[in-house]
């Protein structure tokens, strides 16, 4: 390691190591290489230098590495660097098949002689268990769950039983409160649920679980926590066993926050201390929001569960020294704009402009009215506009910040003086301090106005003012991004239903769901907190939500709970039906629960397009629920105002948003909270002992965790009747000798994919249907649908993931023409789901290719998109263009991403899919090298190997990342 060899002083750059004023804590100084380069270097690439100078060790990392990031003016979007972070975030979703990878890994090297204990994370690793948690319970009533996998839940619900002890009744407090009686008839208890767990709820006082402060309706948040911690039993035993097993591991148990809110609030260190050396802070995630953290002046992006064992096990990622365009911030925030709004505005600015790949750093005198939450909200939507960072150097504003939160005064001291040291501190009254950049965009944070993004998909955003006429265009529209295609005399259509023994009425744009998450926008307490007091001025107008839009409100911490009860706003997001169900993501990754079934119901009898509003910045079609067909992205005081009106198609000011049962209108304008408001009570509430307390609950853990009993062996007890659990073949016949590449001989299209297939088409993702394949192996092993659970809870079994790769019902699947998992065994001509046809593939020795066209694998980053074909047996992708990061999983599973050269694609070679192909690889495979491709039809046509550098054919012919890993250590 490079801090251990500078002790010795074989490091090639201790020249550079310099000390503090106490002279007690080294570092490594770049100022010290006397280049006038480094003053005019943006400040993320300063990160990337120092980095590459105190891991710089001549073998991952190289002094032309250093040279190289140094030169970056010359050398950006030119040079390959590799980038060792401080270290590796991981949520349990993608850090569970991380983990498994690992315990596998012990098995393979055992087998051949070698120390399983010498298998472990060389880079520290936090894994935070924050994404199983389901919606179950609403209020006191049960939402046809636990029953991800769909049915009739009447039939199926479990016993009601009483209530919960309060201590003092309150109005509304009764079962449904004042939206309506509950269906179920009263409170319910779960089967199996043991005796003591009952009476721990039942005794539970009014608390916050994290800050023991008074909540309105504890019984939701603890009911679904506790149906979470049994549901994932298994999981839990397995990742306590990877804390105790594993060396630099620590992960962080249920219930205490989401994994981005800990990541801004417990986990970052701005300045981290290791060997006696301090250097900046910096992460690379599994968490889609992990660029969040950049918003602290942290640098960090999210990458894929392959590459975050790659950094796991010591070696740096490797991108494109990065183009960084300045984004340089004039005017004043208009006073009716949230930060969302500023968000938004921001994300349509930067995409426009073209900046996939490159980093953003934000400059100019506009920053100093950006609160850290909202750098952090900002930094977050990096994903949305293509940029891998959007970073906010620290300056007076962060400074700030910090001492309201966790930061010692000696720490602070510590951390102004070295980021000041090594010019990592930014103060914008002097413009000679700007660096150079790629280039400059200007925006003024006066043009932004309130907005919302849909109804598909997250760059196509609305002004709230022209909402009611953008819904209206997107049903005259044909079917495509933004249309539904509704003829004009079904437009008009009213469908009336009953719930809760009285009758409604749903129309085109009526909200069926609308959910505040467990999301990004919850770390900004300006918004959460608008929310608030937006409820609480429509409550006391007379204004209701009506019963049958399943409402829910599921924090990132207990911070926002805790901010949002000693507000005073929490009893009326309650008694709205935004009341707190959990901690942990749930609407936006799919846990939500079925709708009511007349609601259901009357969707599909008037084939209506509803409407669900979110707080989130994820919503493709079809990800909330399969008959919710409109899905927007707001920011949570007008998930809060569509869910009171009741529809997105809405002028609010023109129309009231909602009549009093006095029969009073009532404007937004009449409940929208003043800036100044939301202001004041945010200086009031949100205050440094919250964060004290916060961290002191995290340390503390929860009792099921702490009285989780788990294996204390070195290598891992595989359990074979266990569904959440197994060892996964990525090891298989492992040998220590590297064969070479071998070529891809009449192999047939498993799927021929048009333009744009995300890795939500390819990657096993939310509730599992009944009649899918993954439903098959499940009740093969004798499971209930009531006990599928969910894709990402069973991310630990490679037999259930790879069975619902490609199981998305919006696959495009050109073999068979329909939306579907389904796809043509070729040789017999049959429509299979895709698992069945495979093992018939696998079964005669044919390998498999799949056909694509523009942007294969963009969307989330997730490591099944690329593991799971590589278990169905994929042996290469052919694509007009891929999404960077899926490419690099491709490639690190073994997995050829192959190009059509350009002006090329399936359809002008007149390919039909249905032919074999014949793909020959050299012994010498080289970075971006052609090849050719010979069908049994005739055609020959030629592609590029999207193979970046060496590493990469390396790790192709290993036959993956994990392989080649595994290779090294025997």
């Amino acid at each position: 390691m490079a801090l251990t060899s500078s002790v010795k002083g074989e490091h090639p750059f201790n020249h550079l190591i310099d000390t503090l004023k106490d002279g007690d804590r080294k570092y490594f100084n770049p100022q010290k290489l006397n280049d006038a380069r480094y003053d005019k270097l943006p400040l993320s690439i300063r990160v990337l230098l120092e980095a590459a100078i105190r891991k710089c060790d001549g073998f991952y990392v190289k002094e032309e590495d250093v040279h190289n990031i140094l030169d970056w003016s010359e050398q950006q979007n030119v040079a390959e660097v590799p980038f060792p972070p401080a270290r590796v975030l991981l949520q349990d979703f993608t850090g569970i098949p991380a983990m498994v990878d690992l315990a596998a890994m012990r098995d393979a090297v055992t087998k051949h002689g070698v120390d399983p204990g010498l298998v472990n994370p060389v880079c520290p690793t936090d894994l935070i268990v924050d994404h199983s948690l389901q919606i179950d319970l609403n209020k006191c009533a049960i939402q046809n769950a636990p029953n991800p996998g769909g049915g009739d839940s009447q039939s199926q619900g479990p016993p009601s039983r009483p209530s919960p002890a309060r201590p003092t009744p309150r109005r509304g407090s009764q079962c449904g409160g004042e939206r309506g009686s509950c269906s179920k008839g009263g409170c319910s208890d779960t089967p199996g649920r043991p005796a003591t767990a009952v009476q721990q709820i039942e005794n539970t006082p009014l608390l916050c679980p994290f800050h023991l402060q008074p909540v309105s309706e504890p019984e939701t948040a603890l009911k679904n926590q506790e149906l979470e911690l049994i549901r994932n039993k298994e999981r839990l035993q397995f990742f306590k066993w990877c804390s105790k097993a594993f060396k630099n591991v620590n992960v962080v148990p249920p219930d205490v926050g989401a994994v981005h809110q800990l990541n801004l609030e417990y986990l970052s260190q701005v300045v981290q201390e290791s060997q006696g050396f301090i250097y900046p802070d910096s992460v690379v995630g599994t968490d889609s929001h992990t660029t969040m953290i950049n918003g602290l002046g942290i640098l960090g992006w999210g990458v894929g569960g392959i590459e975050s064992e790659a950094v796991m096990l010591g070696q740096p990622i490797s991108l494109t020294l990065p183009q960084v365009v300045g984004c340089r911030l004039v005017g004043s925030v208009n006073i009716l704009a949230t930060s969302i709004d500023i968000v938004l505005g921001i994300t349509k600015h930067l995409r426009q402009a073209g900046i996939a790949g490159k980093f953003v750093e934000f400059f100019g005198p506009g920053m100093s009215q950006l609160s850290v939450p909202d750098r952090t909200t900002i930094a977050n939507m990096c994903p949305e506009y293509n940029a891998t960072v959007s970073f906010f150097p620290v300056d007076h504003v962060t400074l700030k910040h910090f001492k309201q939160t966790n930061f010692t005064e000696e720490k602070l001291e510590l951390l102004e003086a070295y980021l000041k040291a090594v010019k990592l501190f930014r103060s914008y009254e002097d413009s000679s301090e700007d660096p150079q950049y790629s280039e400059v965009i200007e925006i003024n944070l006066s043009s932004m106005v309130p907005h919302v993004s849909g109804p598909k998909r997250p760059q196509d955003r609305v002004a709230v003012s022209s909402m009611k006429e953008d819904f209206q265009s997107c049903l005259n529209e044909k079917v495509g991004f933004k249309g539904f295609h509704i003829s004009k005399e079904k437009q008009e259509s009213l469908v009336p239903f009953l719930h809760g023994g009285q009758e409604y009425e749903l129309a085109h744009g009526s909200v069926v769901i609308a959910a505040v998450i467990s999301c990004t926008n919850n770390c900004n307490p300006s918004v959460m907190l608008t929310a608030g007091l937006l409820a609480k001025k429509a409550v006391e107008a007379g204004l209701i939500v009506k019963p049958y839009i399943r409402t829910s409100l599921a924090p990132g911490s207990g911070m926002v709970t805790h901010y949002l009860n000693t507000s005073g706003v929490l009893p009326y997001l309650s008694q709205l039906g935004f009341e707190v169900i959990g901690y942990g993501c749930a609407t936006c990754v799919g846990n939500t629960a079925p709708l009511p079934e007349t609601v259901s119901e009357a969707i599909k009898e008037g084939d209506l397009v509803a409407c669900g509003v979110l707080s989130g910045n994820r919503h493709f079609e079809g990800r909330l629920c399969d008959c919710v067909r409109a899905n927007y992205l707001a920011s949570p005081p007008l998930v809060v105002a569509y869910a009171i009106a009741g529809t997105v198609s809405i002028n609010f000011e023109k129309e009231p948003l909602g009549v009093t049962s006095e029969g009073k209108e009532v404007y937004l304008r009449d409940v929208w909270p003043t800036r100044e408001e939301v202001q004041q009570i945010e200086q009031d509430k949100v205050i440094s002992s919250i964060f004290t307390e916060l961290r002191a609950r995290k340390e503390k853990g929860n009792t099921f965790w702490n009285n989780l009993e788990c294996p204390e062996s070195v290598v891992f007890p595989w359990d074979p009747k266990s569904t959440y659990i197994r060892s996964p073949s990525f090891f298989n016949k492992l040998c220590k000798e590297v064969q070479p590449p071998q070529s891809i001989e009449n192999a047939h299209a498993l799927l021929f994919l048009g333009d744009k297939v995300t890795t939500d088409h390819i990657s096993p993702a939310g509730s599992i249907a009944r009649v899918s394949a993954a439903a098959k192996y499940l009740l093969s092993k004798r499971l209930t649908p009531r006990e599928f659970n969910s894709y990402g809870a069973r991310r630990g079994n490679d037999a259930v993931m790879t069975r619902g790769t490609f199981a998305s019902i919006k696959l495009q699947n050109r073999l068979i023409g329909k939306p579907g998992p389904k796809t043509v065994h070729i040789p017999s001509g049959q429509t299979l789901d895709v698992f069945e046809a495979v093992e018939r593939y696998q079964r005669d020795g044919i390998p498999l290719i799949i056909l694509a066209g523009k942007q294969y694998g963009s969307g989330n980053s997730r490591d099944w998109a690329a593991k799971g074909p590589y278990l169905l047996g994929v042996r290469a992708v052919i694509a007009e263009s891929f999404e960077k990061m899926h490419k690099n999983h491709l490639v690190g599973m073994g997995i050829a991403p192959l190009q059509f050269l350009p002006g090329q694609s399936a359809d002008s070679l007149e390919l039909c899919g249905k032919e074999k192909f014949t793909i020959t690889l050299p012994e010498d495979l080289s970075p971006k090298q052609m090849l050719t491709v010979k069908t049994s039809s005739g055609k020959t046509f030629s592609v590029t190997t999207l193979f970046d550098n060496e590493m990469d054919v390396a790790f192709y012919r290993h036959g993956g990342l994990l392989r080649y890993v595994a290779r090294t250590m025997l």
